[in-house]
Order: C-alpha cells, then structure tokens, then sequence
C-alpha cells in the first residue's frame, strides 16, 4: 500500500537554469545566484521522460547561503503551456533547508518548470527528489503536511480534513475526498507560517524604498502617492519627538532600538530618552554614548525609579516637536515610519492622532503576526487597545491632558487615547495602513502573551471604566476569557422593541424562532410581528392562527411576492416599538440578553445598526460582521470558525465598528430607520441590508456588531438556495445596483485593512495590498 517508484535529481530527473539564475560552478553541488525575482529551472532527464501522472511526494534541500527561499514552486505543462492556474506551490525549507511536499500529476506532462524562490538568493540544490506514491500514502503525507504548516502537534483543521476524507472513502468517493484533502493542504501551504514572509519579501521591501525615494523633490512619484513635505527646517515641516522611556533592557535590544532611530528617512525628529534609574551602570553609558554622537537625542537620567507613566512624561518634557511619538525601548521603527507619519500629517492637517500598522519581531530579527487595523474604530478601542503602536499625536493635545496618568501602568497608552479619542472628532484620527513598528517578543513582555501582565488588564478596565465616566455612560466593564473588555452598558430607559420576522411556510424553523423569542428572551417589553408572505401549509397556517392567540405576538399578512425590503417597509410601518429588530424566521435565541445587548447600542445616538453574532447548527460562525468587497460586494467575517474563536486578533469576540451587518438579526431605532426612508425595494433579497447599513453610515452614524447577542440561524432556509436562471439573474442585478451606488467604497472598506484579502472570509493577507494611503473615516454621499 506504501509502494514508492523514486525519480532521482542526479538519476533520472536533472535542474537546468533556463531563467535569472547565474550558476556558480566551482562550487559543488552547483551553486546558483537568483538574478531576479522570477528564477526558473527546466526539469528534465537523460532520457527525455518525465513523470507519468499520479501523486508523488517532493524531497528538497537547500543550502542556503545568501537571501532567502520563497514560495518554491513547480509549472507543470500539459500541453497548453503553463500559466498560473496551474501552479503547485511547494513547503518552504524549514531552518536546515528541507522541504517537504505532496505533489498531484493529473495529466501526461509535456514540460515541467521548478521556481526556487520569489526572492533574490545565492543557493545550492542539495536534493530535489521526487518519489510516486500511492494513493493512501499521499493522503497520509497530506495530513502530516497540513500539520507541519500549522506548526501544531495535533492540528485541528488536519483532524478535521481527515474525517471528511475519511468520511467520503466511507460513501465510495475516495478520488473527490482526496482532491478536497488537496484543497486543504494546499490551503494550509499559503497560510502557513511563512506567509508573512512571502509579504514581506514582495511589499515591504517596496514600500520602504519608495518612502526613501519620495523625501527627494526630484523623486518620480505615482500620481496617487503623495509627496512627503520636503526636508527643510520650517513651521510647515513637523519635527516629531519620540517618547522613549528606558529601564535597564538588554544591552542588544537597546542597541537596535536606537539604530532604528538614526536609520529614519524622515530627518526631523528629536529622540527625548527619560531612564527610569536604571540599576545597569551599561544602559546610562550606552545612552550617554548615543546622546553624544547625535545633536536630535535629549537625554534625561532620573534619579528616582517612577515606573513607565513618569518616565514617559519626563521624555515629554524633553520635547520640543510639534508631535510626540512613543517608542518602548527594546522595539524597532521600520526606516520610513517617521517619514510616513509626516506625509499623513501633511494630508490631513486638521488631524492630531495617528497610528499604523504594527507587527513582531523575535530575538533573531523574525518578524511575524502583521497587526493589521482598521480605520478609526471607537467601539473596538473600548474592548483592546487596536491602536498600540506606533501612534503620533499632537504635543499640544497631550499636554493639554497632562501626560500620562500614574496608576495606569501597563495600560497608560490604552487611557491616553481613550483621552485623546474624547477630544478629537473623526476626521482627526487617521490610520496609516503600513507596518511601521516592530513589537519585541520577550518571555516577559505583553507581545508575547496578554496574560503575562496581569495588572495591565486591570488598569485596562480602569481606564475605560472611566473613559465611560467622563463621558456620561452608564456602563459596567469586564474582561474577556480571551484577556480583553466587554462594555455591559445600563439602560435608563427600556424601549419597546418591534421584532419583525418574515416567514412562509416551513413551520418547524418558524416554531424555533418564535417559542425561543418568546421563552428565552429576558428583555421587555417586546412586541413580535410575524409577516405571513403567503404560507400555505395546513400546518403552518394552524400555528399562524395560533400565535394570533399569543401574548406579545401580532401576525402581518404580505400577500405579494417575495421582496424582503417590502416585507420589512410594511410591517416597520405598522411597528409600534421605539427600537425595530430585524429577525429571520431560521433563527434561534441562544442567550437570554441577546435583545438587551442589541438595544443597549441601538438606543445610542451616535450608532446606527447593529447585529449580533450567528452561529450554524454545528456551532461555527455564520455571521460575524459583514466586510465590504469580499465577493465582490460584500461578505460575512470569520465564516466557519468555531464557536469562542478568538478570529483575528480577537476581533470575533469583541463589540466593534463594522461598515454593516446582516439584517437576519439587525437592530436600529424606528426614527433612523425612518430618516433613511426604509429599506431600499429594489433589492428585492440580496444586499438590503448592507446598502441600509451603508446608508446610515452615509449619515453619519456608526454601525456596531457585537458577539453578545446570540443566536443559531439555518441560513436562507426557507427562500431556499440561488438555484434558477431568475433568481441568479436577479442577484447579478442587486450586485449592479450595489456597485454603481457604493463604488470604490465597496473595496475600501474603513473597518478592514487594505493589506488584507477581499478573497478570503477569515483576514487573511492581500497579494498585493489593495493602497498604502492614510485614511480617516468620513462620510459617504449620501444616497438619495
């Protein structure tokens, strides 16, 4: 069952460079230097074969001893050429430069081509050895590939794929449960522990060479690049102050963190270092050491220990630019970030706080977990501190809130924006969607792990309990099992809330939706309409006459067909509760508070929709949030994880801004509802909810889903699937509708990041980002 055949590089199968490889002969095995991003070797054999089809198991090893080795791959040709559709990428070397990969041949080869690397590398091929394996082995071989790309002991999704190849072998589709196993693996292979580097390798590298090239007024520039404010002392040309407060770090931590600080492309800047009496006579000298070889570096030895917060504000003192930026002292600045903070200064100049992206870096200079944000979130900066590094803001506003505040160590950056968010409006704050901050990951530090620092979660819940108090919120603050906050906010008032729930036939779902409303809802008062479209089931019909009977229940006869705005405008129009609460007939209550949690963000005045999380049968996310231009238009986040997922950096377990919400359980207050003008009727199914969503945030309001409010939903189960040339042809022409209103704003998504995929449900990265600019949140125009 195990049977291999082998196809030896130095047997039967041979590399020739074909493509920007120069071979290095003297060396033996042969080296070889990359002379481009696209190196390409021709495989072949002596004797003109290749391999027949059938799967096979891939050997390699490098010896590596310039750049790296990225995204190997192979080209098959069948006969119609290569191209990228048929592309099989391969592992990437692990540190001793081996690779393994499970390779599927489906057709008689006419040529094959093997891609070393994306990147420019100096290499040798120690072994490139192809064995034809059967079919069980390959399986086997996929399985412990996904796991090795994991990095996991016992992977789950390597678990899973293989009950699901296990279950298809099990109905007699062995060849369809292998092709899916493939799928999987090779899904597993791009998002493995090496994707980032593939990022990195193609973009980063990029954009800080055109942030280096745009400081010269001679520089060519792309139309949509900005230029940087040219480097030359004026009023107009803004000198940031790094904030680097300093106690007793690793002498090489140190060292690195203050070479990334003379390495700047931006020239003015000021470097104000407060140490916190540090007890290592080597820190002072070496900070002594800096302050002198460089006039920018301010230098302040405190004599008494005071912990992060006065130190800070004694490097605040320090200052003398017009915007304080903040450094932790063994982190790292990318070369262009200061320059990039003063492009984003020079576009938006009524603007005073800003923030990048952010990721980590180890102790050999591996940077990995990009930190990729979205635009200014202000419910999301209530659950975690999204903004963290790096962030710029105004020295006078700082000032003017006296620092950093004692008492908040470990979350005194957390309250500072909390402060700062209470004095600027949107357009104020703006988010530079770049990697510009490098977080150190030490075993002691909250990088690596939240939890480390336990006192930071509590100064956390501190700082924005009393972010609420200032602000005038009743709100009770608590944290997360996954280390952030949770916002239970009080309800002065407790408003009538209008469920409306359109159904037709199919009364077992209705049943569900209906007794779980009613028995497992704790909030009152309630009033639910139940809009018949035309049910016709004896059974159905009895229930409907029996809810007539109900308490709290009112049935709504739509005799049309089916137009979910429609059904919506007119039960809305008949609502009689201050609150309207959208709900489809296949969902079910799971939490008692989900309608609590609902209303308690309806009824503010600044918040338009909002959704709660759903969940299918088999408790993997349904609906966590919608983001805008997955698909084109729009997509659910973190589609198919498991319930208490912890999603992308914690964001499917936490109440945040989003562009829009599903309107299979959606909340807003009949009067916005109202200003808006209902939903829009032409669309009749799809995307009602997303344009409603978006219209409201063309008004100005912030639409907010919360993973609070729970419910399961069997999706669309009653409409049934998009299975007709109509009902297709309707849905391309709601996606028109949806395109020509919204444009560009459907790719530009300000709760997403631009460096993330719109081809992916689960955040994952974008080949290659869709822009670099700066970007605030503002208003849309408005639809009419």
């Amino acid at each position: 069952m195990f049977a291999t055949r082998t196809y030896a590089l130095n047997a039967q199968l041979r590399l020739t460079p074909i493509h920007q490889l120069r071979s290095l002969p003297a060396r033996a095995p042969t080296g070889y230097v990359a002379q481009g991003e696209d190196p390409q070797f021709e495989v072949g054999s002596a004797q003109g074969e290749l391999p027949p089809p059938g799967w096979y198991v891939l050997d390699l090893r490098f010896e590596l001893e310039e750049g790296r080795i990225l995204a190997p791959c192979l080209y098959p040709d069948f006969g119609a050429g290569v191209s990228e559709a048929l592309r099989i990428g391969l592992a990437e070397p692990g540190d001793d430069g081996r690779s393994r990969s499970v390779v599927l041949i489906g057709s008689r080869l006419h040529r094959l081509r093997f891609d070393p690397s994306e990147h420019l590398a100096q290499f040798a091929v120690r072994e490139f050895r192809l064995r034809r394996v059967s079919r069980m082995r390959a399986v086997w071989e996929l399985l412990c590939g996904i796991q090795r790309a994991r990095r996991e002991v016992l992977c789950e999704e390597a678990v899973g794929a293989g009950l699901r190849f296990l279950r298809a072998a099990l109905r007699g589709r062995i060849g369809e449960g292998g092709k899916t196993l493939l799928q999987h693996y090779r899904r597993a292979l791009r998002q493995g522990a090496h994707s980032y580097q593939h990022w990195l390798a193609r973009y980063d590298r990029a954009a800080a060479a055109e942030s280096a090239a745009a400081k010269s007024p001679a520089a060519e520039r792309a139309p949509s690049e900005p230029a940087l404010p040219e480097p030359v002392a004026s009023a107009s040309v803004p000198t940031i102050s790094i904030v680097l407060p300093v106690r007793d770090p690793p002498l090489p931590w140190l060292r690195r963190c203050l070479d990334s600080v003379l390495a700047q492309t931006w020239p003015h800047w000021q470097l104000c270092i407060a140490d916190d009496a540090s007890r290592s006579g080597a820190v002072r000298r070496l900070l002594r050491e800096y302050a002198a070889r460089d006039a920018r570096i301010a230098l302040c030895l405190r004599d008494n220990h005071g912990h992060i917060c006065e130190a800070s504000n004694s490097a605040i003192e320090l200052a003398q630019g017009s915007h304080l930026a903040f450094l932790d002292h063994d982190d790292e600045l990318a070369p262009q970030a200061l320059a990039e903070v003063a492009r984003a200064i020079a576009e938006h100049p009524r603007a005073r706080l800003f923030y990048s992206d952010e990721d980590k870096i180890d102790e050999s200079g591996r940077r990995f977990e990009p930190n990729f944000k979205p635009a200014w979130n202000p419910d999301l900066l209530r659950a975690q501190n999204y903004i963290c590094h790096f962030v710029a803001i105004d020295a006078a506003l700082v000032r003017e809130l006296g620092g950093l505040r004692p008492g908040y160590e470990g979350a005194q950056d957390h309250d500072l924006l909390l402060r700062c968010a209470e004095r600027l409006d949107d357009a104020q704050i703006v988010h530079i969607p770049q990697v510009l901050y490098h977080w150190r990951v030490l075993p002691e530090s909250t990088a690596l792990s939240g939890g480390a620092k336990p006192y930071a979660l509590e100064a956390g819940r501190r700082a924005i309990e009393e972010h609420y108090g200032r602000t005038g919120v009743r709100a009770r603050v608590e944290v997360t099992e996954h280390g952030y906050y949770r916002s239970v906010r009080g309800l002065s008032e407790r408003p009538l809330a209008s469920l409306i729930v359109p159904t037709r036939d199919r009364v077992g779902l209705l049943r569900t939706c209906v007794e779980s409303v009613l028995q497992r809802t704790a909030y009152r008062p309630l009033e639910l309409l139940v809009v018949d479209n035309g049910s016709s089931e004896p059974e159905t019909l009895r229930y409907l006459d029996e809810l007539r009977q109900r308490e709290h229940v009112r049935v709504l006869t739509w005799p049309h067909p089916f137009n979910f705005s429609a059904i919506v405008n007119f039960a809305a129009a008949q609502a009689r509760g201050e609150v309207l609460c959208l709900l489809n007939n296949d969902t079910e209550v799971i939490a008692s508070d989900w309608l609590d949690e609902l209303v308690s963000h309806a009824v503010r005045e600044d918040v338009g929709a909002v959704g709660g999380m759903l969940y299918y049968p088999n408790d993997t996310i349904q609906h966590a949030g919608v983001i805008l231009g997955i698909g084109g238009v729009a997509g659910h986040a973190h589609g198919h994880l498991r319930r208490a997922s912890n999603g992308y950096l914690g964001r499917a377990g936490v109440v945040q801004n989003l562009s829009a919400v599903t309107g299979a359980c959606l909340a807003l207050r009949r009067a916005l509802f109202a200003e808006i003008g209902g939903m829009d009727e032409t669309l009749a199914v799809a995307f009602n909810d997303v344009d409603l969503c978006l219209r409201l945030h063309a008004r100005g309001y912030r639409n907010v889903w919360t993973p609070h409010a729970e419910l399961y939903h069997h999706e669309s189960a009653s409409r049934g699937p998009e299975d007709t040339s109509e009902k297709r042809s309707r849905f391309f022409d709601e996606v028109a509708i949806m395109r020509r209103r919204w444009g560009d704003f459907l790719l530009n998504d300000p709760a997403y990041n631009p460096n993330l995929s719109l081809d992916s449900l689960n955040f994952d990265l974008a080949f290659p980002p869709r822009t670099r600019a700066s970007r605030v949140v503002s208003a849309l125009p408005q639809f009419s």
